[in-house]
Parts: C-alpha cells; sequence; structure tokens
C-alpha cells in the first residue's frame, strides 16, 4: 500500500521531524510513505474572511496538484467523521482489498480545506472537535496510520 501525507507547510519544530522520521521509518517495512509539503501562502496575521478563503483556495491548489488521479483521499477536517484506531485500520484494511492501494490523506493550512479539496475527498476525517496544529497532525496521523497498520497484521504495538 501507498499512503501519502500532503500537507501545508514546512515542518520547523525539531521535535516534529524527529518524530515524523521515527514513524516513517517504522512504517518502512509495512508500507510505501510519501510526505509531500506544500508552501503555504504568505498572509498577514489578521484576515478578512475574503482573504482567508483566498488563501485556502491557493493553498488548496498546490494540494490537488500533489494528488494523482487514482488516489483515494481522506481530507482531514473538524466536521470529518470520528473513527477509533480500530475503524482505521479496517478502513485502509478495506481500501487494500478493494484495489485501492494509493491512500492520500490530505492536512490543510490554518485557515483549513480548500472546498475544492473537500470536494476532492472520498472521506473527511476528524480528529475530534478541537483545533490541532496542522504541523502537529502530521504526527499524530503517521503515528495512527502506524498503529493501524500494527493492528492489521495482528502484531503488538510497540510505543
Amino acid at each position: 500500500m501507498h499512503i501519502q501525507i500532503a500537507a501545508v507547510g514546512k515542518l520547523k519544530e525539531k521535535y516534529l521531524v524527529q518524530g515524523i522520521a521515527e514513524y516513517a521509518k517504522r512504517l518502512g517495512p509495512y508500507v510505501k510513505l510519501t510526505l509531500t509539503e506544500v508552501p503555504d501562502e504568505k498572509a498577514p496575521e489578521t484576515m478578512s474572511p475574503a482573504e482567508e478563503a483566498q488563501v485556502r483556495e491557493r493553498e488548496g491548489e498546490r494540494l490537488l496538484a500533489q494528488l494523482k488521479p487514482d488516489a483515494h483521499v481522506v481530507a482531514l477536517a473538524i466536521g470529518g467523521e470520528l473513527w477509533s484506531s480500530e475503524d482505521l485500520a479496517d478502513q485502509l484494511d478495506k481500501l487494500a482489498t478493494y484495489g485501492k492501494s494509493h491512500v492520500a490523506f490530505v492536512i490543510g493550512g490554518s485557515t483549513g480545506l480548500a472546498p475544492a479539496v473537500l470536494q476532492r475527498a472520498q472521506q473527511k476525517l476528524s480528529f475530534g472537535r478541537m483545533t490541532l496544529p496542522h504541523q502537529l497532525m502530521r504526527l499524530v496521523l503517521l503515528e495512527q496510520v502506524y498503529r493501524a497498520v500494527k493492528i492489521n497484521r495482528g502484531e503488538p504495538y510497540h510505543k
């Protein structure tokens, strides 16, 4: 299975880079992993709703350009479905069983995801109603993908 994580912005914090590298290494024997970063749109601290929409659109165009036509896209969105770790494992297992071997998880920037990205997604996933920093979300998502792989393989999860 090919797992792609397409996200807005470049990781800067060393602890996040290290954590992501650790889970990428752990996933290496099980999946092909691609981490795709697109530049975030330069914007002032305070924006009008129209400016925020414009930022989302530009970032969305960059994200969509990174997605292969055959990818099964899962957009991370606060209004998405709530899955347990077992649900994620089950979803990945079903996708692999039915020939969807390329799964792309999409993480928006600080203003969220563009409507075009949400429309492209076959599924929307929420990690809860709390807002998490989009850069931290990459690490949380990778950990959950690793956990899902271990669940599907019936292997113990090593912390």
